[in-house]
């Protein structure tokens, strides 16, 4: 058994583009920091400001898809399941 150490911190996903699961610590603490932010911002914002929530998400998330494109083994490309 070889071991793959490309200090990928997601996996790729077996169908269609982008990031699966997280494999490595540092993917899955991104994924709980991105969590935590996003239930924080529904607790601040929601209630008073929704389309400011919804921008807020939408905004971290787009600004997290480079890093995440980068980390993850093989990169972003469409997967048809037979790789």
């Amino acid at each position: 058994m070889t071991r793959i150490d490309d200090k990928a911190w997601f996996a790729p996903k077996t169908f269609g583009y982008g990031a699966g699961l997280p494999i490595a610590w540092q993917g899955w603490a991104m994924l709980a920091v991105m969590l935590g932010v996003t239930f924080g911002l529904y607790a601040w914002l929601m209630p008073a400001h929704p389309g400011y929530f919804s921008a807020s998400v939408i905004g971290m998330t787009v600004l997290a898809m480079p890093l995440m494109a980068y980390k993850t083994r093989g990169g972003w490309r469409w997967r048809s399941g037979r790789d």
